[in-house]
């Protein structure tokens, strides 16, 4: 098993032991002049408890905008997804009886909102909401909450969408945003209510990527830099870096998606922050089915480094935000045991990271006082997409004052 990283950053005991402390609710003294905001954290989710893994990956093998399967998904994908559930059942049996991403990104979200409040009190009380695109709290449950918490429903108030996967694809921040143009389309648009869009209702805006902000680099680095420490000083220069992200299918790719070069402008801005001081490489894990994904797998690569004697490996989960079955089970329980290696090793994930949580914090500060509804990045459509569908959500959370600038 590979040791537990001790963060020189003042992390709890608790935190170190990789459990989230207590949180008291979030709480705000004061509302400001543009107050209050909430800050919707978007991610894929995992099921928390085995109960749940059958709905969870119906819901994913459902998803086009992640995993294409053509014109029979809807059927394809529920059977693919009971198949799948006795052995995804154990995975996550393995790793403690589900996933802790919950966990992670309610904490995250929480301490964020508290730095918020402090960075920027005239948007405060910052409210933290979680929208998973699987599993619970879906999409439709936090729209509801919001509905029922006094946002919308002819009360106004403004909402911050927050993709929780730092680096932009249609089929990770692209699906989620879909999901929510959806409900919102639902529950206070026009398909609530006519022809017309209510006034009053929530007014969205979206922080959609952010592959080398300079917090989310450090605390990537900082993690890969404690690990490195656990390496004999004469052997440590020698030691591979291998950032491992989700792969993608390349029928994806092909069509013009940006996250394979937003993940490697995220591991050359965390290379530039250690100086280059390792060999290092870019691969890809989590392929599902037959056709071709984007490579080269994680688990080929360290089979073959280790079959060529390179045996002092630290594996770096760069697309993730937080630990989940792809590094619980896929990353600690497969290929580091397939490697059967003591000096392969994995880095800390950023889970509570204080250093990650103030990156969050700044980042929602800076997108909050630009008062800019999205990136223009996020204005352009893939070259090959005819996604009828992604371009009217892109249009909505645009706004009038770019929307012109979606094709």
């Amino acid at each position: 098993m590979r040791p537990v990283v001790r963060s020189p950053l003042g992390y709890s005991k608790d935190l170190r032991a990789g459990l989230a402390t207590a949180v008291p609710p979030v709480t705000q003294d004061s509302t400001g002049s543009k107050g209050p905001t909430a800050m919707v954290f978007l991610n894929m989710g995992g099921p928390s408890t085995t109960d749940e893994v059958e709905d969870f990956l119906s819901r994913l093998f459902a998803d086009g905008d992640l995993i294409p399967l053509g014109r029979l998904q809807s059927y394809i994908g529920p059977l693919i997804a009971r198949r799948r559930t006795p052995k995804i059942v154990k995975q996550y049996s393995d790793i403690g009886g589900g996933s802790p991403i919950r966990k992670w990104s309610e904490y995250q979200c929480q301490e964020m909102c508290k730095i918020l409040d402090k960075l920027n009190p005239e948007t405060a009380p910052h409210k933290p909401y979680v929208a998973f695109r699987y599993a619970q709290p879906l999409t439709e449950q936090m729209y509801t909450r919001l509905l029922e918490d006094g946002f919308g429903n002819g009360k106004g108030g403004r909402a911050v969408a927050f993709s929780q996967y730092p680096q932009y694809s249609c089929s990770t921040t692209g699906s989620s945003l879909n999901e929510l143009w959806k409900w919102r389309n639902r529950l206070e648009g026009v398909r609530a209510n006519g022809n017309a869009d209510p006034a009053g209702s929530i007014q969205w805006s979206v922080i959609d990527r952010w592959p080398t902000h300079p917090g989310l680099v450090e605390a990537f680095a900082r993690n890969i830099e404690d690990q490195l420490k656990t390496y004999p000083e004469d052997k440590r220069s020698g030691v591979v870096l291998l950032f491992s992200a989700h792969s993608l299918p390349m029928s994806v790719v092909n069509r013009g998606d940006p996250y394979p070069a937003e993940v490697a402008a995220t591991v050359h801005a965390v290379m530039q922050r250690l100086n280059f001081s390792n060999p290092y490489r870019l691969c890809w894990q989590s392929q599902v089915g037959p056709k071709a994904w984007l490579g080269a797998q994680t688990s080929d690569t360290v089979q073959e480094y280790v079959k060529r004697g390179q045996t002092d490996i630290v594996l770096v989960p760069i697309a993730f935000t937080s630990d989940h079955i792809e590094t619980l089970y896929e990353l600690d329980l497969e290929v580091m045991e397939e490697a059967n290696h003591p000096g392969v090793k994995r880095a800390e994930s950023l889970n509570g990271n204080p250093v990650f949580i103030e990156a969050l914090a700044d980042l929602a500060q800076k997108h909050l006082q630009k008062d800019e509804k999205c990136s223009l990045q996020m204005t352009l459509r893939c070259q090959g997409c005819r996604s009828e569908r992604c371009l009217e959500q892109k249009k909505f959370f645009a706004g009038d004052k770019t929307a012109s600038l979606v094709v």
